[in-house]
């Protein structure tokens, strides 16, 4: 529901960036040919489309050869981890995920964006079939649907949160290139009210069968296997799981500015 480049959101934090540290080079993603699409397609455009032009925008950049920090805020932070699973060339050095659901949502209680429209559609399509091939392959929200009453469905249907969390198999290189990370940061917003569980922002997720009680990263199978190499990261000192007050995406600019960028000097 958002665009690379709206003076309210992205576009204001690509400006305090650029003028709290002089010189750097900001690159806000836009997928799609103008700001209507840009905002369309985080509604429709497959998941794995969007990240592909994503990682061909990043290579043609001579900017990012050298490597690069990469910041996404909520959907754009699991999206950006697929980034840095998929597309090595040229390296992602820290990923910082701001309210990123890394564990999927099963829940929609509200929808970013202004169309009210679009959000009550979005909710009866996931009701009906979230993991039919129709709704996968066109509905950007269903593809980290995560249905814990229904995780055999999840596994075999799921056409991304499924694949780049290692549930069908384990893909050597995704564990490869997300350990190639120097820093993942995770950051949960406190007080949330649109992503759930929360704790997915963690990696942490309802316990599989009921969606009551949820577990933290640490005791999920993905962790204890050690399927993404999260584990080894966390031994490391690589994972860096930050809160901070407030609802979905509302932070202060003081918070913003002396936590999230050191990360990116």
């Amino acid at each position: 529901g958002d665009s690379c480049c709206n003076p309210q959101s992205m576009g204001y934090i690509k400006k305090i960036v650029e003028n709290k540290i002089p010189g750097i080079y900001v690159l806000s993603l836009k997928v799609g040919s103008n700001l209507i699409q840009d905002m369309e397609n985080s509604f429709f455009m497959n998941v794995n489309d969007q990240v592909r032009e994503v990682c061909s925008q990043l290579a043609k950049d001579p900017h990012l050869k050298g490597g690069y920090n990469a910041m996404g805020f909520s959907q754009g932070g699991q999206f950006l981890r697929a980034v840095a699973q998929r597309c090595p060339s040229p390296p992602m050095l820290n990923l910082i995920s701001v309210g990123g659901q890394h564990q999927g949502v099963y829940g929609f209680p509200r929808c970013p964006g202004e169309s009210s429209r679009i959000c009550d559609w979005i909710r009866k399509t996931l009701d009906v079939g979230a993991y039919t091939q129709a709704v996968q392959e066109h509905l950007v929200q269903a593809e980290y649907w995560h249905d814990p009453l229904k995780e055999e469905d999840y596994r075999k249907n799921s056409i991304f949160l499924a694949d780049i969390n290692q549930e069908r198999g384990i893909n050597e290189t995704y564990k490869k290139n997300l350990m190639a990370l120097k820093k993942f940061v995770m950051v949960k917003f406190l007080n949330d009210t649109m992503v759930d569980p929360p704790i997915s922002e963690w990696f942490g997720f309802y316990k599989s069968g009921q969606a009551k009680e949820t577990v933290p990263l640490k005791e999920t199978s993905l962790y204890t296997e050690d399927r993404l190499g999260l584990q080894e990261m966390d031994k490391a000192g690589k994972l860096v799981f930050l809160g901070v007050k407030g609802d979905h995406l509302h932070f202060s600019e003081e918070w913003f500015y002396t936590t999230i960028l050191p990360f990116l000097q």
